[in-house]
């Protein structure tokens, strides 16, 4: 069973994704909460697998929030205690922009997926189970928008963040790392580099695991920030 945290700031939406949630059987909703703030608390106390998130991007306190919840600050255990949790919820953010930069900051926040307001309701009960298997949901059309974004930053502003270097993977992730990076498919990638479909998705998701990404999106930055692949001029 999937649990859902919805977080909306209009009431009547959020009666409407849970009644739109609750008929699945393999999805269960936890809790509602109305603000950010309120999000980040009932998030630390349930341990939803997903928080479907309402977002307005152009507030950064909406940001901050998903930083909060999709990375929340390890306590520090008592001695002779036992640290409980557990992987963090993962954040699917819901919003009316189309624009890249604010999907973009989404992702970089910790979001595993963005989806558009005006998504098909099955379009976004398929969106909870695939962010809730730790798969990402971006659509193709954002993806490269998002890639296209990356690779406009001038070299000046792709400061490493992660203490994780290219030395932690292996040349054949590198190898799908760039082609990644590069706006490839899984299909294209096994095609190109003569492996299985299946073998891409298991080095997509080792090379997320290694550098502490959650999104696909997150390790094109990555291959950006690394030097692994250069902006375009």
């Amino acid at each position: 069973m999937v649990s859902v945290l919805i977080v909306n700031d209009q009431s009547l939406q959020r009666v409407g994704l849970r009644m739109l949630l609750t008929v699945e059987p393999d999805l269960s909703v936890v809790g509602e909460a109305a603000s950010g703030a309120e999000a980040v608390a009932m998030s630390a106390a349930l341990r939803p697998d997903v928080v479907l998130m309402d977002i307005r991007l152009a507030e950064a306190d909406d940001i901050e929030s998903i930083r909060r919840i999709a990375r929340p600050p390890r306590p520090v255990p008592a001695t002779g205690s036992v640290l409980a949790g557990g992987p963090p919820p993962r954040v699917l953010a819901l919003t009316s922009t189309r624009h890249e930069g604010h999907a973009y900051a989404a992702l970089r926040a910790g979001a595993c997926g963005f989806l558009l307001t005006d998504a098909a309701p099955g379009e976004l009960i398929a969106a909870v189970r695939v962010v809730a298997a730790g798969d990402a949901v971006i659509t193709p059309a954002l993806t490269r928008a998002l890639i296209d974004t990356v690779r406009d930053e001038q070299p000046a502003s792709l400061t490493l963040r992660r203490e994780v270097g290219l030395d932690t993977l292996t040349e054949r992730e590198r190898d799908v790392l760039t082609a990644v990076a590069a706006g490839w498919s899984n299909t294209e990638i096994a095609v190109r580099l003569s492996i299985a479909p299946t073998t891409v998705k298991s080095h997509v998701s080792h090379i997320l695991a290694k550098i502490g990404a959650r999104a696909r999106v997150q390790a094109v930055a990555f291959a950006y920030e690394s030097g692994l692949i250069q902006p375009a001029a």
